[in-house]
Protein backbone atom coordinates (compact mmCIF):
# COMPACT_ATOMS: atom_id res chain seq x y z
CA UNK A 1 0.00 0.00 0.00
CA UNK A 2 3.09 2.63 0.80
CA UNK A 3 4.68 1.79 -2.75
CA UNK A 4 1.12 2.31 -4.35
CA UNK A 5 0.92 5.65 -2.26
CA UNK A 6 4.42 6.99 -3.07
CA UNK A 7 3.93 6.08 -6.72
CA UNK A 8 0.46 8.16 -7.07
CA UNK A 9 1.89 10.99 -4.69
CA UNK A 10 5.49 11.04 -7.71
CA UNK A 11 3.20 11.35 -10.28
CA UNK A 12 0.94 13.53 -9.43
CA UNK A 13 3.83 15.73 -8.19
CA UNK A 14 5.71 15.65 -11.48
CA UNK A 15 2.38 16.17 -13.49
CA UNK A 16 1.75 19.30 -11.19
CA UNK A 17 5.23 20.63 -12.65
CA UNK A 18 4.23 20.23 -16.10
CA UNK A 19 0.84 21.67 -16.19
CA UNK A 20 2.69 24.94 -14.36
CA UNK A 21 4.30 25.60 -18.49
CA UNK A 22 1.44 23.61 -20.37
CA UNK A 23 -1.95 24.09 -18.50
CA UNK A 24 -2.62 20.49 -18.16
CA UNK A 25 -5.42 19.41 -16.21
CA UNK A 26 -5.83 15.74 -15.01
CA UNK A 27 -8.32 13.68 -16.58
CA UNK A 28 -8.18 10.13 -14.67
CA UNK A 29 -7.13 9.15 -11.98
CA UNK A 30 -6.41 6.32 -9.60
CA UNK A 31 -5.47 6.54 -5.99
CA UNK A 32 -3.60 2.84 -5.78
CA UNK A 33 -2.67 -0.01 -8.21
CA UNK A 34 -5.76 -2.26 -8.41
CA UNK A 35 -6.40 -5.29 -6.67
CA UNK A 36 -4.86 -8.10 -8.00
CA UNK A 37 -1.27 -5.93 -9.56
CA UNK A 38 1.97 -4.94 -8.49
CA UNK A 39 4.04 -2.32 -9.70
CA UNK A 40 7.28 -3.94 -11.86
CA UNK A 41 9.03 -0.66 -12.81
CA UNK A 42 9.38 2.30 -15.54
CA UNK A 43 7.53 0.86 -18.64
CA UNK A 44 10.40 0.83 -21.73
CA UNK A 45 10.76 4.35 -23.44
CA UNK A 46 10.30 2.82 -27.16
CA UNK A 47 7.02 0.26 -26.26
CA UNK A 48 4.69 1.12 -28.51
CA UNK A 49 1.11 1.74 -27.12
CA UNK A 50 -2.05 1.76 -28.93
CA UNK A 51 -4.47 4.03 -27.53
CA UNK A 52 -8.00 4.77 -27.80
CA UNK A 53 -9.62 8.38 -26.91
CA UNK A 54 -12.91 9.22 -26.21
CA UNK A 55 -14.90 12.30 -27.24
CA UNK A 56 -17.83 13.98 -25.51
CA UNK A 57 -20.91 12.38 -26.36
CA UNK A 58 -23.17 15.05 -27.32
CA UNK A 59 -26.43 13.97 -25.58
CA UNK A 60 -25.88 10.90 -23.76
CA UNK A 61 -29.32 11.98 -21.65
CA UNK A 62 -31.06 12.10 -24.97
CA UNK A 63 -30.16 8.70 -25.61
CA UNK A 64 -31.09 6.98 -22.22
CA UNK A 65 -34.62 8.78 -22.74
CA UNK A 66 -35.31 7.16 -25.93
CA UNK A 67 -33.93 3.66 -24.86
CA UNK A 68 -36.47 3.61 -22.06
CA UNK A 69 -39.23 5.26 -23.89
CA UNK A 70 -38.50 2.54 -26.52
CA UNK A 71 -38.13 -0.02 -24.29
CA UNK A 72 -40.83 0.19 -21.80
CA UNK A 73 -44.02 -1.69 -22.43
CA UNK A 74 -46.45 1.12 -21.25
CA UNK A 75 -44.89 3.76 -23.51
CA UNK A 76 -46.50 4.95 -26.92
CA UNK A 77 -43.53 4.00 -28.43
CA UNK A 78 -42.82 1.33 -26.88
CA UNK A 79 -40.99 -1.29 -29.98
CA UNK A 80 -39.90 1.91 -32.11
CA UNK A 81 -36.30 1.38 -32.30
CA UNK A 82 -34.21 3.79 -33.26
CA UNK A 83 -32.07 3.96 -36.49
CA UNK A 84 -28.60 3.90 -36.85
CA UNK A 85 -29.02 7.35 -37.57
CA UNK A 86 -30.84 8.25 -35.03
CA UNK A 87 -28.41 6.54 -32.28
CA UNK A 88 -25.82 8.22 -33.88
CA UNK A 89 -26.57 11.56 -33.89
CA UNK A 90 -27.54 11.32 -30.06
CA UNK A 91 -23.65 10.09 -29.26
CA UNK A 92 -21.96 11.74 -32.03
CA UNK A 93 -19.60 14.45 -30.56
CA UNK A 94 -19.90 17.99 -31.67
CA UNK A 95 -17.51 19.76 -34.67
CA UNK A 96 -15.74 21.39 -32.04
CA UNK A 97 -14.72 18.55 -30.08
CA UNK A 98 -13.45 17.23 -33.24
CA UNK A 99 -11.61 20.05 -34.18
CA UNK A 100 -9.98 21.06 -30.97
CA UNK A 101 -8.88 17.37 -29.73
CA UNK A 102 -7.40 16.62 -33.71
CA UNK A 103 -5.57 20.25 -33.86
CA UNK A 104 -3.90 19.10 -30.41
CA UNK A 105 -3.14 16.25 -31.71
CA UNK A 106 -1.76 17.19 -34.90
CA UNK A 107 -0.16 19.74 -33.12
CA UNK A 108 2.13 16.73 -31.67
CA UNK A 109 2.21 14.93 -34.94
CA UNK A 110 -0.01 12.45 -34.46
CA UNK A 111 -2.14 11.15 -36.94
CA UNK A 112 -5.96 9.60 -35.76
CA UNK A 113 -7.96 7.17 -37.47
CA UNK A 114 -12.21 7.02 -36.18
CA UNK A 115 -12.80 4.11 -34.43
CA UNK A 116 -16.86 4.04 -34.26
CA UNK A 117 -19.63 4.47 -36.17
CA UNK A 118 -20.64 7.68 -34.31
CA UNK A 119 -17.14 9.39 -34.58
CA UNK A 120 -16.72 9.33 -30.57
CA UNK A 121 -13.77 7.18 -30.53
CA UNK A 122 -10.11 7.73 -31.75
CA UNK A 123 -7.34 5.30 -32.29
CA UNK A 124 -3.80 6.80 -32.56
CA UNK A 125 0.06 5.09 -31.44
CA UNK A 126 2.61 6.52 -30.15
CA UNK A 127 6.01 5.30 -27.83
CA UNK A 128 5.90 5.39 -24.35
CA UNK A 129 8.55 8.61 -23.99
CA UNK A 130 5.91 10.67 -26.27
CA UNK A 131 2.61 9.67 -24.56
CA UNK A 132 4.41 10.22 -21.09
CA UNK A 133 4.99 13.79 -22.44
CA UNK A 134 1.29 14.25 -24.13
CA UNK A 135 -0.23 13.01 -21.22
CA UNK A 136 2.07 14.13 -17.97
CA UNK A 137 2.15 11.08 -16.83
CA UNK A 138 4.96 8.14 -16.30
CA UNK A 139 3.61 4.79 -17.72
CA UNK A 140 4.71 2.10 -15.87
CA UNK A 141 4.78 -2.31 -16.21
CA UNK A 142 1.94 -3.82 -13.60
CA UNK A 143 2.07 -7.65 -13.00
CA UNK A 144 -1.14 -9.11 -12.56
CA UNK A 145 -0.16 -11.96 -9.51
CA UNK A 146 -2.30 -14.91 -10.79
CA UNK A 147 -2.06 -15.11 -14.44
CA UNK A 148 1.87 -12.91 -14.08
CA UNK A 149 0.82 -11.39 -17.82
CA UNK A 150 1.79 -7.91 -18.17
CA UNK A 151 0.80 -4.62 -18.96
CA UNK A 152 1.46 -0.78 -19.28
CA UNK A 153 -0.78 1.53 -17.97
CA UNK A 154 -0.40 4.68 -15.39
CA UNK A 155 -1.91 5.99 -12.34
CA UNK A 156 -3.21 9.48 -13.57
CA UNK A 157 -2.92 11.37 -16.88
CA UNK A 158 -3.61 14.71 -17.41
CA UNK A 159 -4.77 16.55 -20.85
CA UNK A 160 -4.60 20.59 -21.79
CA UNK A 161 -6.91 22.36 -19.67
CA UNK A 162 -9.47 23.70 -22.48
CA UNK A 163 -10.25 20.34 -24.05
CA UNK A 164 -11.17 18.78 -20.80
CA UNK A 165 -14.71 19.58 -21.59
CA UNK A 166 -13.99 17.80 -25.29
CA UNK A 167 -12.63 14.43 -23.80
CA UNK A 168 -14.36 12.08 -21.79
CA UNK A 169 -11.29 9.33 -21.48
CA UNK A 170 -8.18 7.91 -23.20
CA UNK A 171 -7.35 4.15 -23.09
CA UNK A 172 -5.61 1.81 -21.87
CA UNK A 173 -4.17 4.48 -19.35
CA UNK A 174 -5.62 3.56 -15.57
CA UNK A 175 -8.01 0.51 -16.49
CA UNK A 176 -6.77 -2.64 -15.49
CA UNK A 177 -8.25 -5.11 -17.24
CA UNK A 178 -8.59 -9.13 -16.70
CA UNK A 179 -11.31 -11.09 -17.56
CA UNK A 180 -12.51 -14.86 -17.32
CA UNK A 181 -15.16 -16.68 -19.40
CA UNK A 182 -17.69 -17.90 -16.46
CA UNK A 183 -17.82 -21.71 -17.11
CA UNK A 184 -15.62 -24.44 -15.17
CA UNK A 185 -15.04 -27.94 -16.67
CA UNK A 186 -16.57 -30.13 -14.59
CA UNK A 187 -16.00 -34.05 -15.33
CA UNK A 188 -15.86 -36.00 -18.11
CA UNK A 189 -17.80 -39.02 -16.23
CA UNK A 190 -21.38 -38.46 -16.25
CA UNK A 191 -23.18 -39.50 -12.97
CA UNK A 192 -26.32 -41.68 -12.73
CA UNK A 193 -29.41 -39.66 -11.63
CA UNK A 194 -29.82 -40.20 -7.55
CA UNK A 195 -32.18 -38.88 -5.02
CA UNK A 196 -35.28 -37.71 -7.46
CA UNK A 197 -38.82 -37.22 -7.37
CA UNK A 198 -39.85 -38.34 -10.61
CA UNK A 199 -42.88 -37.05 -9.94
CA UNK A 200 -42.50 -33.75 -10.35
CA UNK A 201 -39.32 -33.59 -12.81
CA UNK A 202 -39.76 -33.90 -16.30
CA UNK A 203 -38.37 -36.85 -17.99
CA UNK A 204 -35.70 -35.06 -19.84
CA UNK A 205 -34.24 -33.13 -16.48
CA UNK A 206 -32.68 -36.63 -15.17
CA UNK A 207 -29.29 -35.43 -14.78
CA UNK A 208 -27.22 -33.86 -16.23
CA UNK A 209 -28.82 -31.13 -17.92
CA UNK A 210 -29.64 -31.06 -21.35
CA UNK A 211 -31.48 -29.01 -24.06
CA UNK A 212 -34.87 -30.81 -23.36
CA UNK A 213 -34.91 -30.52 -20.09
CA UNK A 214 -34.12 -26.45 -20.77
CA UNK A 215 -37.11 -26.47 -23.02
CA UNK A 216 -39.53 -28.46 -20.68
CA UNK A 217 -38.54 -26.85 -17.56
CA UNK A 218 -38.66 -23.29 -19.40
CA UNK A 219 -42.56 -24.30 -20.73
CA UNK A 220 -41.36 -24.24 -24.58
CA UNK A 221 -43.76 -26.23 -26.23
CA UNK A 222 -42.45 -29.44 -28.31
CA UNK A 223 -42.33 -28.15 -31.89
CA UNK A 224 -41.70 -24.88 -31.22
CA UNK A 225 -39.42 -23.45 -34.50
CA UNK A 226 -38.16 -20.30 -35.22
CA UNK A 227 -38.98 -19.13 -39.21
CA UNK A 228 -37.81 -15.75 -39.58
CA UNK A 229 -34.65 -15.27 -40.86
CA UNK A 230 -33.98 -11.64 -39.69
CA UNK A 231 -34.09 -13.17 -36.01
CA UNK A 232 -30.55 -13.44 -35.80
CA UNK A 233 -28.82 -14.59 -31.76
CA UNK A 234 -25.24 -13.45 -31.69
CA UNK A 235 -22.88 -15.46 -29.35
CA UNK A 236 -19.00 -13.64 -28.94
CA UNK A 237 -16.08 -15.60 -28.26
CA UNK A 238 -12.77 -13.58 -27.00
CA UNK A 239 -9.34 -15.36 -26.12
CA UNK A 240 -8.68 -17.53 -28.64
CA UNK A 241 -11.14 -20.04 -27.52
CA UNK A 242 -13.00 -21.46 -31.07
CA UNK A 243 -16.46 -22.82 -31.41
CA UNK A 244 -16.38 -26.64 -33.29
CA UNK A 245 -18.88 -27.13 -36.04
CA UNK A 246 -18.28 -31.27 -35.62
CA UNK A 247 -18.98 -30.68 -31.84
CA UNK A 248 -22.20 -28.92 -32.27
CA UNK A 249 -23.19 -31.94 -34.81
CA UNK A 250 -22.17 -34.38 -32.11
CA UNK A 251 -24.26 -32.83 -29.42
CA UNK A 252 -27.39 -32.49 -32.00
CA UNK A 253 -27.26 -35.88 -32.51
CA UNK A 254 -26.97 -36.72 -29.20
CA UNK A 255 -29.22 -34.67 -26.97
CA UNK A 256 -31.81 -33.19 -30.20
CA UNK A 257 -32.41 -35.88 -32.78
CA UNK A 258 -35.28 -33.73 -33.62
CA UNK A 259 -33.64 -30.98 -35.12
CA UNK A 260 -30.72 -31.85 -37.99
CA UNK A 261 -27.56 -32.52 -37.18
CA UNK A 262 -26.20 -30.23 -40.02
CA UNK A 263 -27.82 -27.23 -38.46
CA UNK A 264 -24.63 -25.05 -37.86
CA UNK A 265 -23.87 -21.46 -36.75
CA UNK A 266 -22.14 -18.81 -39.35
CA UNK A 267 -18.77 -17.26 -38.25
CA UNK A 268 -18.06 -13.54 -37.95
CA UNK A 269 -14.69 -11.77 -37.14
CA UNK A 270 -13.58 -8.79 -35.44
CA UNK A 271 -10.21 -7.36 -35.11
CA UNK A 272 -8.53 -10.33 -36.56
CA UNK A 273 -10.49 -12.72 -35.18
CA UNK A 274 -10.39 -16.16 -36.23
CA UNK A 275 -12.09 -19.59 -35.70
CA UNK A 276 -10.25 -22.66 -36.77
CA UNK A 277 -12.25 -26.43 -37.13
CA UNK A 278 -9.02 -27.98 -35.98
CA UNK A 279 -10.59 -30.42 -32.95
CA UNK A 280 -7.91 -30.00 -30.86
CA UNK A 281 -8.22 -25.88 -31.16
CA UNK A 282 -12.07 -26.63 -30.05
CA UNK A 283 -13.20 -24.23 -27.12
CA UNK A 284 -15.25 -25.31 -24.01
CA UNK A 285 -16.64 -21.80 -23.97
CA UNK A 286 -17.72 -21.28 -26.75
CA UNK A 287 -19.10 -24.70 -27.34
CA UNK A 288 -21.39 -24.49 -24.77
CA UNK A 289 -22.30 -20.99 -26.08
CA UNK A 290 -23.12 -21.99 -29.63
CA UNK A 291 -24.81 -25.52 -28.33
CA UNK A 292 -26.64 -24.44 -25.93
CA UNK A 293 -28.23 -21.68 -28.12
CA UNK A 294 -28.60 -23.77 -31.38
CA UNK A 295 -30.16 -26.58 -29.09
CA UNK A 296 -32.53 -24.15 -27.50
CA UNK A 297 -33.46 -21.94 -30.31
CA UNK A 298 -34.39 -24.18 -32.62
CA UNK A 299 -34.47 -22.35 -36.15
CA UNK A 300 -32.85 -19.24 -35.08
CA UNK A 301 -29.98 -17.63 -37.43
CA UNK A 302 -27.25 -18.71 -35.22
CA UNK A 303 -23.69 -16.23 -35.59
CA UNK A 304 -20.43 -16.99 -33.86
CA UNK A 305 -18.42 -13.88 -33.37
CA UNK A 306 -14.89 -14.31 -32.57
CA UNK A 307 -13.04 -11.22 -31.44
CA UNK A 308 -9.29 -10.92 -31.81
CA UNK A 309 -6.51 -11.38 -29.85
CA UNK A 310 -6.18 -8.03 -28.19
CA UNK A 311 -5.83 -9.38 -24.55
CA UNK A 312 -8.94 -10.18 -21.95
CA UNK A 313 -11.98 -8.52 -22.63
CA UNK A 314 -13.65 -5.89 -20.61
CA UNK A 315 -12.31 -2.75 -22.13
CA UNK A 316 -11.54 -2.16 -25.84
CA UNK A 317 -12.60 -6.18 -26.76
CA UNK A 318 -16.18 -4.91 -25.31
CA UNK A 319 -16.04 -1.72 -27.31
CA UNK A 320 -14.98 -3.54 -30.57
CA UNK A 321 -17.80 -6.01 -30.14
CA UNK A 322 -20.10 -3.39 -29.65
CA UNK A 323 -19.60 -0.66 -32.33
CA UNK A 324 -18.99 -3.81 -34.82
CA UNK A 325 -23.28 -4.62 -34.16
CA UNK A 326 -23.38 -0.56 -34.07
CA UNK A 327 -21.53 -0.43 -37.45
CA UNK A 328 -24.14 -2.96 -39.00
CA UNK A 329 -26.98 -1.83 -40.88
CA UNK A 330 -29.08 -4.69 -38.96
CA UNK A 331 -27.28 -5.77 -35.91
CA UNK A 332 -28.83 -8.96 -34.31
CA UNK A 333 -32.05 -9.23 -32.00
CA UNK A 334 -29.88 -10.90 -29.15
CA UNK A 335 -26.13 -10.81 -28.23
CA UNK A 336 -24.76 -13.46 -25.22
CA UNK A 337 -21.73 -12.85 -23.81
CA UNK A 338 -20.43 -14.98 -21.72
CA UNK A 339 -17.26 -13.18 -20.04
CA UNK A 340 -17.32 -10.77 -17.53
CA UNK A 341 -14.31 -8.73 -15.82
CA UNK A 342 -14.53 -9.58 -12.46
CA UNK A 343 -13.53 -6.16 -10.11
CA UNK A 344 -15.34 -3.25 -11.12
CA UNK A 345 -13.40 -0.65 -9.59
CA UNK A 346 -10.32 -2.57 -12.11
CA UNK A 347 -12.36 -0.35 -14.80
CA UNK A 348 -12.57 3.54 -14.31
CA UNK A 349 -15.43 4.56 -13.84
CA UNK A 350 -15.63 6.97 -17.12
CA UNK A 351 -14.75 3.60 -18.97
CA UNK A 352 -17.66 1.53 -17.63
CA UNK A 353 -20.04 4.14 -18.40
CA UNK A 354 -18.64 4.33 -22.13
CA UNK A 355 -18.83 0.19 -22.12
CA UNK A 356 -22.81 0.65 -20.63
CA UNK A 357 -23.90 3.38 -23.20
CA UNK A 358 -22.30 1.44 -26.30
CA UNK A 359 -24.53 -1.39 -25.02
CA UNK A 360 -27.60 1.29 -24.47
CA UNK A 361 -27.26 1.96 -28.03
CA UNK A 362 -27.89 -1.08 -29.29
CA UNK A 363 -30.76 -1.63 -27.04
CA UNK A 364 -31.76 1.85 -28.81
CA UNK A 365 -32.30 -0.07 -32.03
CA UNK A 366 -33.33 -2.90 -30.95
CA UNK A 367 -31.00 -5.51 -29.93
CA UNK A 368 -31.02 -7.51 -26.41
CA UNK A 369 -27.69 -7.96 -24.58
CA UNK A 370 -27.09 -10.19 -22.16
CA UNK A 371 -24.41 -11.05 -20.16
CA UNK A 372 -23.70 -14.14 -17.64
CA UNK A 373 -23.52 -13.12 -13.58
CA UNK A 374 -20.25 -14.58 -13.17
CA UNK A 375 -19.09 -17.31 -11.29
CA UNK A 376 -17.59 -15.68 -7.89
CA UNK A 377 -20.81 -15.24 -5.46
CA UNK A 378 -20.37 -11.99 -3.84
CA UNK A 379 -16.71 -11.78 -4.02
CA UNK A 380 -15.26 -11.21 -7.16
CA UNK A 381 -11.88 -13.41 -7.77
CA UNK A 382 -9.55 -11.75 -5.46
CA UNK A 383 -9.46 -11.68 -2.01
CA UNK A 384 -12.03 -9.41 -0.80
CA UNK A 385 -13.35 -6.65 2.21
CA UNK A 386 -16.10 -5.39 0.72
CA UNK A 387 -18.82 -7.25 -2.09
CA UNK A 388 -17.31 -7.03 -5.62
CA UNK A 389 -19.31 -5.96 -8.32
CA UNK A 390 -18.21 -6.91 -11.92
CA UNK A 391 -17.99 -5.21 -15.35
CA UNK A 392 -20.53 -4.98 -17.13
CA UNK A 393 -23.13 -6.97 -15.22
CA UNK A 394 -23.20 -3.32 -13.33
CA UNK A 395 -24.66 -1.38 -16.65
CA UNK A 396 -28.42 -1.20 -16.16
CA UNK A 397 -28.61 -1.56 -20.11
CA UNK A 398 -27.54 -5.16 -19.82
CA UNK A 399 -29.48 -8.09 -18.90
CA UNK A 400 -27.65 -9.94 -15.98
CA UNK A 401 -28.06 -13.39 -15.71
CA UNK A 402 -27.57 -15.59 -12.93
CA UNK A 403 -27.44 -19.20 -12.41
CA UNK A 404 -29.65 -22.37 -10.87
CA UNK A 405 -29.51 -25.88 -9.53
CA UNK A 406 -31.72 -28.43 -9.29
CA UNK A 407 -35.48 -28.75 -10.33
CA UNK A 408 -38.84 -28.60 -9.24
CA UNK A 409 -37.88 -26.30 -6.94
CA UNK A 410 -34.74 -25.11 -8.64
CA UNK A 411 -32.72 -23.31 -5.71
CA UNK A 412 -29.84 -20.66 -6.22
CA UNK A 413 -26.28 -21.90 -7.61
CA UNK A 414 -23.43 -21.21 -4.84
CA UNK A 415 -21.04 -19.61 -7.88
CA UNK A 416 -23.84 -17.09 -9.22
CA UNK A 417 -22.60 -13.87 -8.95
CA UNK A 418 -24.72 -10.80 -8.12
CA UNK A 419 -24.44 -7.93 -5.78
CA UNK A 420 -24.77 -3.87 -6.35
CA UNK A 421 -22.61 -1.68 -8.20
CA UNK A 422 -20.50 1.53 -6.98
CA UNK A 423 -20.57 2.90 -10.62
CA UNK A 424 -24.08 3.57 -11.37
CA UNK A 425 -27.51 3.98 -9.30
CA UNK A 426 -30.43 1.73 -9.06
CA UNK A 427 -32.13 2.50 -12.53
CA UNK A 428 -35.99 3.30 -12.31
CA UNK A 429 -36.94 0.16 -13.52
CA UNK A 430 -35.72 -1.99 -10.70
CA UNK A 431 -36.01 0.82 -8.00
CA UNK A 432 -39.47 -1.10 -5.92
CA UNK A 433 -37.57 -4.40 -6.03
CA UNK A 434 -34.22 -3.69 -4.90
CA UNK A 435 -35.63 -1.08 -2.34
CA UNK A 436 -38.19 -4.31 -1.48
CA UNK A 437 -35.25 -6.48 -0.80
CA UNK A 438 -32.68 -3.91 0.78
CA UNK A 439 -35.66 -3.81 3.02
CA UNK A 440 -35.83 -7.22 3.94
CA UNK A 441 -31.93 -7.73 4.64
CA UNK A 442 -32.00 -4.75 7.46
CA UNK A 443 -28.61 -4.45 8.86
CA UNK A 444 -27.20 -7.77 7.94
CA UNK A 445 -23.56 -6.84 5.75
CA UNK A 446 -24.40 -3.16 6.37
CA UNK A 447 -21.03 -1.44 4.47
CA UNK A 448 -20.31 -4.53 2.44
CA UNK A 449 -22.47 -3.20 -0.04
CA UNK A 450 -23.84 -0.23 -1.91
CA UNK A 451 -27.67 0.19 -1.02
CA UNK A 452 -28.23 2.54 -3.66
CA UNK A 453 -26.69 1.04 -6.36
CA UNK A 454 -27.68 -1.05 -9.26
CA UNK A 455 -28.42 -4.02 -8.68
CA UNK A 456 -27.80 -7.79 -10.45
CA UNK A 457 -28.21 -10.44 -12.28
CA UNK A 458 -31.96 -9.61 -13.69
CA UNK A 459 -32.50 -13.46 -14.32
CA UNK A 460 -31.42 -16.53 -14.16
CA UNK A 461 -31.41 -20.02 -15.82
CA UNK A 462 -29.99 -23.34 -15.24
CA UNK A 463 -26.29 -23.50 -13.96
CA UNK A 464 -24.69 -26.17 -12.87
CA UNK A 465 -24.61 -30.24 -14.60
CA UNK A 466 -25.10 -29.01 -18.02
CA UNK A 467 -23.82 -31.69 -20.61
CA UNK A 468 -22.05 -29.99 -23.71
CA UNK A 469 -19.84 -32.25 -26.33
CA UNK A 470 -15.71 -30.63 -26.71
CA UNK A 471 -13.09 -31.54 -28.28
CA UNK A 472 -15.21 -34.62 -29.95
CA UNK A 473 -16.08 -35.73 -26.01
CA UNK A 474 -19.36 -35.62 -23.66
CA UNK A 475 -18.00 -33.17 -20.88
CA UNK A 476 -19.94 -32.05 -17.81
CA UNK A 477 -19.41 -27.90 -17.19
CA UNK A 478 -21.32 -25.37 -14.36
CA UNK A 479 -21.22 -21.65 -14.59
CA UNK A 480 -23.51 -18.66 -15.37
CA UNK A 481 -21.92 -19.21 -19.04
CA UNK A 482 -24.79 -22.09 -18.99
CA UNK A 483 -27.64 -19.65 -18.32
CA UNK A 484 -26.78 -16.78 -20.47
CA UNK A 485 -26.49 -18.38 -23.69
CA UNK A 486 -29.92 -20.61 -22.35
CA UNK A 487 -31.83 -17.50 -21.67
CA UNK A 488 -30.91 -16.10 -24.70
CA UNK A 489 -32.54 -18.81 -26.86
CA UNK A 490 -35.81 -18.51 -25.00
CA UNK A 491 -35.86 -14.44 -25.69
CA UNK A 492 -35.02 -15.58 -29.44
CA UNK A 493 -38.03 -17.90 -29.82
CA UNK A 494 -39.87 -14.47 -27.99
CA UNK A 495 -38.48 -12.99 -30.43
CA UNK A 496 -39.38 -15.07 -33.34
CA UNK A 497 -43.32 -15.27 -32.01
CA UNK A 498 -43.22 -11.34 -32.26
CA UNK A 499 -42.18 -11.26 -35.59
CA UNK A 500 -44.88 -13.51 -36.65
CA UNK A 501 -47.16 -11.36 -35.16
CA UNK A 502 -45.72 -8.72 -37.15
CA UNK A 503 -44.21 -7.13 -34.02
CA UNK A 504 -40.50 -5.58 -33.59
CA UNK A 505 -38.32 -7.71 -31.36
CA UNK A 506 -38.02 -7.24 -27.51
CA UNK A 507 -34.59 -4.90 -27.62
CA UNK A 508 -34.08 -4.10 -23.89
CA UNK A 509 -35.55 -6.45 -21.75
CA UNK A 510 -35.40 -5.30 -18.70
CA UNK A 511 -38.16 -2.25 -18.52
CA UNK A 512 -40.48 -4.86 -19.76
CA UNK A 513 -39.25 -8.06 -17.47
CA UNK A 514 -39.41 -5.63 -14.06
CA UNK A 515 -42.63 -4.47 -15.16
CA UNK A 516 -45.93 -6.09 -13.13
CA UNK A 517 -47.33 -8.23 -15.69
CA UNK A 518 -43.20 -9.32 -16.86
CA UNK A 519 -42.17 -10.19 -13.38
CA UNK A 520 -45.41 -12.81 -12.94
CA UNK A 521 -44.08 -14.63 -16.10
CA UNK A 522 -40.83 -15.90 -14.10
CA UNK A 523 -40.82 -18.58 -11.65
CA UNK A 524 -39.55 -17.06 -8.46
CA UNK A 525 -36.24 -18.99 -6.75
CA UNK A 526 -36.64 -18.42 -2.92
CA UNK A 527 -34.00 -20.47 -1.45
CA UNK A 528 -29.76 -20.62 -1.72
CA UNK A 529 -27.11 -17.79 -1.47
CA UNK A 530 -23.95 -16.62 -3.56
CA UNK A 531 -21.33 -17.05 -0.62
CA UNK A 532 -18.06 -15.29 -1.00
CA UNK A 533 -15.97 -12.81 1.12
CA UNK A 534 -16.10 -15.19 4.25
CA UNK A 535 -19.92 -14.77 4.42
CA UNK A 536 -22.92 -17.03 2.72
CA UNK A 537 -23.51 -13.75 0.38
CA UNK A 538 -26.98 -12.57 -0.40
CA UNK A 539 -29.73 -15.09 -0.01
CA UNK A 540 -32.27 -15.99 -2.48
CA UNK A 541 -35.90 -14.49 -1.21
CA UNK A 542 -39.10 -14.21 -2.75
CA UNK A 543 -39.19 -11.68 -5.61
CA UNK A 544 -35.99 -10.28 -7.22
CA UNK A 545 -33.36 -11.07 -5.34
CA UNK A 546 -28.82 -10.80 -6.29
CA UNK A 547 -28.74 -14.53 -6.67
CA UNK A 548 -31.38 -15.03 -9.37
CA UNK A 549 -32.97 -11.83 -9.96
CA UNK A 550 -36.52 -12.30 -10.66
CA UNK A 551 -35.93 -16.04 -11.42
CA UNK A 552 -36.06 -18.00 -14.32
CA UNK A 553 -38.34 -17.65 -17.76
CA UNK A 554 -41.67 -18.76 -18.06
CA UNK A 555 -42.27 -19.13 -22.20
CA UNK A 556 -45.35 -19.34 -22.53
CA UNK A 557 -46.16 -17.05 -19.31
CA UNK A 558 -44.18 -14.51 -21.29
CA UNK A 559 -45.57 -14.50 -24.37
CA UNK A 560 -48.83 -13.62 -22.77
CA UNK A 561 -47.95 -11.16 -21.15
CA UNK A 562 -46.75 -9.66 -24.56
CA UNK A 563 -50.19 -10.48 -25.98
CA UNK A 564 -49.01 -13.43 -27.76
Amino acid sequence: MLSSIFIFASLIAFSQARSEARRMQVLESRSEVPQGFVFSGAAPPTTTLQLRLALTQSDIPGLHKALYDVSDPDSPHYGQHLTKAEVEKLVAPKPESVEAVNAWLKDNNITTSTNSPAGDWLAFSLPVSKANELLDTEFATYTHEATRKTSTRTLAYSVPEDLKDHIQLIHPTISQVVSFPTSTFVATSLPAPSGLNAAVIPPSCAPPIRPRCILDLYGVPNGTVATHPSNVLAVTGYDNLFANQADLQSFLTLFRPDISSNTTFAVQTIQGGTNPQNISQAGTEPDLDTQYTVGIATGVPVVFVSVGPQGPPGGESFLDTANFFLSENNPPSVVTTSYTHPVESGISPALAKNICNAFAQLGARGTSILFSSGDAGVGGVTNCTTFIPNVPNDCPFVTSVGATTGVNPETAAALSSGGFSNYFSTPSYQQAAVSSYIASLGITYAGLYNRSGRGFPDVSAQGTDVRIVVRGAQALVKGTSCSAPMFAGIVALLNDALLGAGRPPLGFLNPFFYSPRGAAAFTDVTSGSNPGCGTSGFPAAAGWDPVTGLGTPNYEKLKAALGL
